[in-house]
């Protein structure tokens, strides 16, 4: 029998696939939570094979929780779900300890096989995704870089995300010149957009 913790935060999608995943006599649900937050305590407690999380959760991103399995629960498997067919969050997934990556719209049984492949220790990535995250390469911004777009994809000023960042505006200038020109864009907006759409940032 298979064990599983689902982490997913939409109540009703949530409860539809645990359902769904109970009805297969290999896998039980042990535990289950709407935010990423909950999901190291509930695996340390709990102990499943595998864990089941989206990405995109409150208090904490599924990619983060896995981040903290490694070291809670490192018996526990990573299968990663996600609605945004991004690169960079595969990427960063594969490199903090998930053994999968599936997008949402998955067949049922394709998702079924491959909790089942990640138990057995196998790396389960869903191909479209694949092929675009080595067709895309690796991510070019720097930490300070990435932190400085996020923060600028609502239209603060210079001066604002310098005062958030403790930063000098100069700096905030330089590292935004620095992005842009990495991603080619023609704008910060564009750089963002082009950085969050590939899951850079």
């Amino acid at each position: 029998m298979i064990t599983l913790l689902v982490a997913e935060d939409q109540t009703l999608l949530r409860a539809t696939l645990c359902d769904l995943l109970e009805r297969d006599p290999r896998l039980t649900v042990v535990a289950q939570c709407g935010r990423g937050d909950e999901v190291a305590a509930l695996a340390a407690t709990h102990r499943p094979d595998v864990a089941l999380l989206d990405i995109d959760m409150p208090g904490i991103s599924g990619l983060e929780a896995a981040e903290l399995l490694g070291d809670v629960a490192p018996q526990t498997k990573v299968l990663m779900l996600t609605v945004f067919a991004r690169p960079g969050y595969l990427r960063h997934a594969l490199s903090h300890g998930a053994m999968g990556f599936l997008l949402k719209d998955a067949q049922p049984q394709v998702l079924i096989d491959a909790i089942v492949r990640t138990a057995n220790g196998e790396r389960v990535v869903d191909p479209s995704l694949a092929v675009s995250a080595l067709s895309t390469g690796d991510n070019p911004l720097t930490p300070r870089e990435r932190e400085v777009l996020r923060l600028s994809s609502d239209a603060r000023s210079t001066g604002a995300l310098a005062r958030e960042l403790h930063l000098a505006e100069g700096t905030v200038r330089n590292t935004l010149s620095a992005a842009i020109q990495k991603l080619h864009a023609g704008s910060r907006a564009e750089a963002a957009k082009i950085a969050e759409d590939n899951g850079w940032i």
